[in-house]
C-alpha cells in the first residue's frame, strides 16, 4: 500500500482519501494468505498507536492528570506531540495547527483516515489470495469492519459530524468525489453500530491461542464497544444538544439532532445487557491477585490495594475485556521517589504526571460517600495536618504529618493515588510492616530541579505496578494498556438503567458489585447511614450523579474520564475552577501545606469538539468547520 506522500501534505489537493492504493503493490499485498494477514495486521497499526496516552484526549484533557509548564525542557515526553495534549487545558488549542489533529493525522504519527482506507482495501481485495480458507476470510473481514468502525467512532467523539468513508475512492476519482462531506452525527453513529453488528457475528468470542493472537478483536470486544457507542449517542453531548443545533452542512443539512430522543437510552441499555451476557459467556470475572517476585510480607490491607491496582496493571487478566498490545511507557512520569537510588539518579524518575487536588477529592470517604457529603468526615478541616496513626498504619507512614484529607478514605484512594506521607508498597521493598513512603517535603520525593518534579503533590499510583523499581538500575514492570474492563460495562449498564427507568434495585445492584470489590457498602445503605443527603440515590438525578462519580473513581487515570465528561457535558464544570496543588517547592511542612493555584484551565463550549485544520476547510469547500471555531 502506498503511504501518503509528504509532498501531499502541503499541496492544494490535501483531501481525505485522495491517494489510492498502488495497483502493483496491491497485487503483492494480496498474493497469498500470509501476505493478506500481514496486510490485516497493518490495519491494526493505528489502533495500537491509540494506546499511547499522549494521543488520547480522554487522558490528557480530562483534568485527572496535568503536566507541568513551563519546564526547562518541555520535550521530555518526546515523540509525536510530546506533552501538547496536556497543554490544551492551558488554552493552546487552535484551528490553524490543531493539537491532537486526528482529522488529517498531520504530526500525529497516526492517520485514521488512511487506516480506514486500508481496512476498505482489505475488504475489497480479500478474494484475491487463492489459498485463504473461508473461515479466515470471514474473520478477517469482520476484524477490518470492527477497526473501521472504531476509527470512525474515535473521530466522531472528537469532531462530531464526520464523513463516512465506507468505500475507498477509485483511482480515477474526480476532485468533487474526494471533497467529502460530513454526515449527521446520528448517521455516523448508525454507520458505526451497523459495522459493529456485522463484525460481531463473525468474530470469535475469545482468543484461543494467546501466544499467536493476543490483542486481536473478539465478538465480546465488539459488543462492549457497541454498548459504549450507543451510550455516547444517547448522552447529552449528542442527544438533542441545543448548543450545536446551529451546525449545518453547506447545503443546509442539519448535523446534530434538534430534539432529545429517550429511545436512544433504551438501545444503549439493550446493548449493554448483551455485552455483559457476552462477557459472562467469555468467562470475564473480577481480577484475582497474582503475585510475582519475592514477597517479604503482605497482609490483607495491602493485598486489597494490589488487587484493585492489578486489575489495570496485570495485563490480559480475566477482568480486561479489551487490552491493546503496546505497553504503558510512562511509569517514570507517574512515580514518586521513594528510595535513595531514585533520588540519586535524576533521570530515573521525573514525576511529572501531577494529580490535581480536585481529582484526589473525588474519591469517597471510607463510608463510601463523597467527602463533602459524609456527615462524619471533617470536610472543612481537610487541609489541616494530622500525624499518621495506627488505624492507617498500612496507608500512611506512622507518625508522619500529612493532610487530614488523606485519612478515612476508601481503598481505591490508597490504591490509585499517592501523596506526601503515603506508604508505597514495592519499588524493591515488599514488606508491608515497614514500607517505603513518600516524603515530598524534604525527602527523596522532593523536586531536585525545575524539570523533574510533580506540580501538585499527588501521584497517579495506579499506573505503577508494585514490581517496578526506580533507581540506579530501574526495572519497570511492563503492562499493556486496557481499553475496556468489566466494571466499566457494569457501570454503563447501571447508567442506562437509570436513564430509562430511574432508580431501581437492579441499577443499584450493578453499582454495588463494583463498590463491593472496593470494600464499600451498597449505594442505598451508604447514603442512608452516612450522607447528609440520604435520599440522593432515590431520585433519577441523584443516582445519575452517583453513577457518574462512581465511573470517574473506578476508571480513574485509564483514559476514560475525559470521554465520559464530554458526553455528559460535564467537563466544562469540572474545569471551571483553578487546578490546585500543594506548594511543592517549599521545604517546610507548614509552607508545603498551602493550597496554590497551578493554573486556570481554559475550557469553553467550543472545546467539547476539536477544530478541523483551517487548511482542510480551505481546500475542501464541502466541509463545515466545527461550531464556535
Amino acid at each position: 500500500m502506498m503511504a501518503l506522500p509528504g509532498a501531499m501534505l502541503s499541496s492544494c489537493k490535501k483531501y481525505l482519501d485522495i491517494v489510492p492504493d498502488n495497483v502493483a503493490t496491491l497485487q503483492s499485498s494480496f498474493a497469498n494468505a500470509n501476505e493478506t494477514e500481514a496486510y490485516l495486521f497493518g490495519c491494526y497499526n493505528a489502533m495500537q498507536n491509540l494506546a499511547d496516552i499522549r494521543r488520547n484526549a480522554g487522558f490528557t484533557t480530562s483534568g485527572e492528570i496535568i503536566f507541568p509548564f513551563p519546564l526547562q525542557d518541555q520535550t521530555i515526553l518526546g515523540g509525536q506531540g510530546g506533552d501538547d495534549g496536556f497543554q490544551i487545558l492551558r488554552g493552546t488549542q487552535n484551528s490553524a495547527n490543531p493539537i491532537l489533529n486526528y482529522w488529517d493525522g498531520y504530526n500525529m504519527g497516526v492517520d485514521l483516515w488512511q487506516a480506514i482506507r486500508r481496512c476498505n482495501t482489505l475488504i475489497d481485495n480479500i478474494d484475491l489470495p487463492k489459498d485463504l480458507p473461508l473461515y479466515n476470510k470471514v474473520r478477517w473481514i469482520a476484524e477490518a469492519k470492527f477497526l473501521k468502525a472504531y476509527y470512525h467512532y474515535w473521530l466522531l467523539r472528537m469532531y462530531g459530524p464526520i464523513p463516512i468513508m465506507d468505500k475507498s475512492n477509485p483511482v480515477n476519482a474526480t476532485t468533487e468525489q474526494v471533497r467529502v462531506k460530513q454526515q449527521s452525527v446520528d448517521s455516523c453513529f448508525s454507520y458505526v453500530v451497523g459495522l459493529l453488528d456485522q463484525a460481531a457475528k463473525d468474530l470469535p468470542p475469545t482468543i484461543q491461542n494467546a501466544a499467536l493472537e493476543q490483542g486481536r478483536i473478539t465478538s465480546t470486544i465488539a459488543l462492549a464497544v457497541k454498548s459504549e457507542v450507543l451510550a455516547t449517542q444517547a448522552s447529552p453531548l449528542f442527544n438533542g444538544n441545543p448548543d450545536y443545533i446551529a451546525m449545518k452542512r453547506k447545503d443546509g443539512t442539519s448535523l446534530f439532532p434538534a430534539t432529545y430522543d429517550a429511545g436512544k437510552w433504551q438501545k444503549a441499555l439493550d446493548a449493554a445487557k448483551t455485552a455483559i451476557d457476552a462477557a459472562n459467556t467469555a468467562n470475564a470475572t473480577l481480577y484475582d491477585l497474582k503475585l510475582t517476585g519475592s514477597i517479604t510480607h503482605l497482609g490483607d490491607s495491602i493485598r486489597q490495594l494490589l488487587t484493585l491496582q492489578g486489575a489495570v496493571v496485570d495485563s490480559w487478566n480475566q477482568e480486561q475485556i479489551w487490552t491493546l498490545n503496546p505497553q504503558f511507557g510512562w511509569q517514570y512520569m507517574a512515580s514518586p521517589r521513594v528510595t535513595a537510588d531514585a533520588a540519586a539518579n535524576v533521570f530515573a524518575v521525573y514525576s511529572n504526571f501531577s494529580v490535581p487536588i480536585a481529582e484526589s477529592e473525588l474519591f469517597y470517604t471510607d463510608n463510601g460517600v463523597p467527602i463533602n457529603e459524609d456527615k462524619n468526615w471533617d470536610y472543612a478541616g481537610r487541609y489541616t495536618l494530622q500525624n499518621g496513626d495506627q488505624q492507617h498504619f498500612y496507608y500512611i507512614r506512622y507518625n508522619y504529618p500529612t493532610a487530614k484529607g488523606n485519612f478515612h478514605r476508601e481503598p481505591r484512594y490508597y490504591a490509585d493515588v499517592s501523596f506526601d506521607g503515603a506508604n508505597w508498597y514495592g519499588s524493591g521493598n515488599t514488606d508491608d510492616r515497614n514500607m517505603n513512603y513518600v516524603n515530598a517535603v524534604n525527602g527523596f520525593a522532593s523536586p531536585p530541579d525545575q524539570l523533574r518534579y510533580n506540580a501538585t503533590g499527588y501521584w497517579a499510583k495506579k499506573l505503577v505496578p508494585y514490581q517496578s523499581t526506580a533507581g540506579n538500575s530501574s526495572v519497570w514492570q511492563g503492562y499493556s494498556w486496557p481499553f475496556v474492563r468489566l466494571p466499566a460495562l457494569w457501570l454503563l449498564y447501571a447508567e442506562c438503567l437509570n436513564e430509562v427507568n430511574g432508580p431501581t434495585a437492579e441499577a443499584y445492584s450493578w453499582i454495588d458489585k463494583v463498590r463491593a470489590r472496593a470494600g464499600l457498602q451498597g449505594v442505598v445503605d451508604s447514603w442512608n447511614n452516612y450522607s447528609r443527603n440520604p435520599g440522593k440515590p432515590a431520585t433519577k438525578e441523584g443516582l445519575r450523579s452517583i453513577i457518574h462519580q462512581e465511573r470517574r473513581i473506578e476508571l480513574a487515570f485509564e483514559g476514560q474520564a475525559g470521554w465520559d465528561l464530554r458526553r455528559w457535558k460535564e467537563l466544562q464544570n469540572v474545569l471551571t475552577n483553578p487546578v490546585q496543588g500543594w506548594n511543592v517547592f517549599n521545604r517546610t511542612v507548614n509552607g508545603y501545606y498551602q493550597v496554590v493555584n497551578v493554573f486556570q484551565p481554559i475550557f469553553g463550549l467550543r472545546n467539547y469538539f476539536y477544530p478541523i485544520q483551517d487548511y482542510d476547510i480551505l481546500t475542501n469547500p464541502n466541509l463545515t468547520q466545527t461550531l464556535y471555531w
